[in-house]
């Protein structure tokens, strides 16, 4: 799997979570100080990248302001995509 640096805005986020608002507080303490330890894994289908895990980690980098966050990539075909989302 590819880890890059993605834009946050390019990550879809197609199912909705509840997140922890003390975990993400924590998230936001923690890369401000020591930056992303573990990157959120997306999958990319036709170019376009969907987020399913690291919901705390993703919503940490939003409340930051930051441009990217760093991702574990895996391209899958469509048919992929659709289980995640069944």
């Amino acid at each position: 799997m590819e880890v890059k640096d993605i834009p946050v805005r390019a990550i879809r986020r197609p199912l909705p979570r509840q997140n922890d608002p003390d975990q993400v507080k924590a998230l936001m303490d923690s890369i401000e100080a020591e930056g992303l330890h573990e990157p959120i894994e997306v999958l990319e289908v036709d170019g376009k990248y969907y987020g399913f895990s690291g919901c705390h980690r993703y919503e940490a980098h939003q409340r930051l302001g930051k441009e990217t966050i760093k991702c574990r990539v895996r391209r899958a075909p469509r048919a992929v995509l659709e289980k995640h989302l069944a």
